[in-house]
């Protein structure tokens, strides 16, 4: 079963760091292009960074200069760098695939993760 599993959530003060990653688990041929998302409460989720499969990036514009984000292609995983965190950043952070090809030629689209929660305080 093919999933992508996210990890690094928590808590911490405004200024402060954390760095998310994401990897898909199962039998995994290849992934297409990634991108971390977020959900603050009564919000809509929203694009937070994206990458292609040969490492372009785009970013919203609230994180532009302080987030990075990257991919380890060998290791099937995404990673976000999130830097000066303001109370604004606070929400569920989901990861997704655009496309997943398994090694049984199985084609999945849009597959996220079951999202991590960050919490900046002020």
């Amino acid at each position: 079963q093919v999933q992508l599993v996210e990890s690094g959530g928590g808590s911490v003060q405004a200024g402060g760091s954390l760095r998310l990653s994401c990897a898909a688990t199962g039998n995994i041929f290849s992934l297409n292009n990634m991108g971390w998302y977020r959900q603050a409460p009564g919000n809509q989720r929203d694009l937070v960074a994206y990458i292609t499969t040969d490492g372009s990036t785009t970013y919203g514009d609230s994180v532009k200069g302080r987030f990075t984000i990257s991919r380890d292609n060998a290791k099937n995983s995404v990673y976000l760098q999130m830097n000066s965190l303001k109370p604004d950043d606070t929400g569920v952070y989901y990861c997704k695939a655009d496309l997943i090809i398994t090694r049984t030629a199985l084609t999945l689209h849009d597959v996220w993760g079951q999202g991590t929660l960050v919490t900046v305080s002020s």
